[in-house]
């Protein structure tokens, strides 16, 4: 099967497409045949990653296709049945094995590129909003990186299951106009605007109570402005860097925020596979609905995975960049 890995750990330009052989299923696993696989910035960081050896792996976190051999006790992912869901590396490819329990079963009212846009960004975005940030019914809520493909999820999560506030950030116009048609109530041009002062005199100087943050260091005063009392404050990215030079740690127990950092791809197998059945409990009647829809930037032929990438890399994108691997 044709799989996209690296030559060595460095730029997109490391990207090859190779031959391998198709993986086999173990107890408690099915076998997919890919139709679609998303990039994600995990895809980009494991690529430049310096620690790894040979054999590099296959890239890719994300897919969508049909089910072609079933090594589980779950009937329902009988051969034939369409399916998403997050895979442990080995997305880039034309097949790949799952844990059963990991499979989000969708129906035909969903494209094979709809489903592949789903499972990274809406599991993250419900991850840090309600596993980790509790967020209440129609409690005030800060997402930077509006027009990413976890902020335009997590503004329709806010908005659909807890009717929050919400406040975005974005740097360009039209993916604010996203963000605002999606639901989000402010939106703010970081560009142009200090989103802290804008949250401190829309909120009557209180602040917010959630906060999903993709920038780190760099907007760590100006979070720890926006946050309300007893506010949940967690860390999802870093694009704005890793180290702060000084920390007030009394301004945090002052406020009681609860600060969190947190990655989804190197969670346990049981950790995705509890945060998937209340995904699909809570939220994928919406989906199916189309009340709630995965937002896609763009679909590739399977053989552009260099441009995903660049296009990901030079923040592009508004919701998510599809590769189609076979019809």
């Amino acid at each position: 099967m044709r799989v996209w890995t690296i030559k060595e750990p460095g730029s997109r330009e490391q990207l090859t497409l190779e031959n391998r052989d198709r993986p086999e299923p173990k107890d408690g696993e099915i076998l997919i045949q890919i139709k679609a696989a998303s990039i994600n910035r995990t895809d980009t960081m494991t690529r430049q990653n310096q620690s790894l050896v040979k054999p590099y792996p296959i890239l890719g976190v994300e897919v969508s296709g049909v089910v072609i051999e079933n090594q589980s006790s779950d009937s329902r992912l009988d051969p034939g049945t369409k399916v998403a869901g997050l895979v442990n590396h080995g997305g880039y490819a034309e097949y790949v094995t799952m844990p059963a329990d990991r499979a989000i079963i969708f129906h035909d009212s969903l494209s094979m590129e709809e489903a592949v846009a789903i499972p990274e960004v809406f599991l993250t975005a419900y991850q840090t909003l309600y596993w980790l940030g509790e967020l209440k019914p129609k409690q005030k809520v800060l997402i930077h990186a509006g027009g990413s493909g976890v902020g335009t999820a997590a503004i329709q999560l806010a908005r659909h299951l807890s009717e929050a506030c919400i406040f975005t950030t974005a740097g360009q116009d039209h993916k604010l106009s996203v963000a605002k048609e999606l639901g989000a109530d402010h939106v703010i041009n970081y560009k142009e605007e200090s989103f802290d002062k804008i949250v401190s005199n829309l909120t009557d100087n209180k602040g917010v109570d959630v906060i999903l943050d993709f920038v780190g260091a760099s907007y760590w005063d100006k979070n720890l402005s926006s946050c309300a009392l007893d506010a949940r404050w967690v860390l999802i990215g870093a694009l704005g860097g890793t180290t702060v030079e000084q920390v007030s740690l009394m301004q945090l127990m002052q406020k009681r925020i609860s600060l969190k950092g947190t990655l989804l791809t190197p969670r346990s197998d049981d950790y995705k596979a509890e945060l998937t059945k209340e995904f699909v409990e809570k939220a994928m009647p919406l989906i199916e609905a189309g009340t709630i829809k995965p937002i896609i930037h763009s679909v590739l032929p399977f053989e552009e995975a260099k441009e995903a990438h660049r296009q990901m890399e030079d923040n592009e994108n508004t919701g998510k960049i599809i590769l189609r691997v076979s019809e």
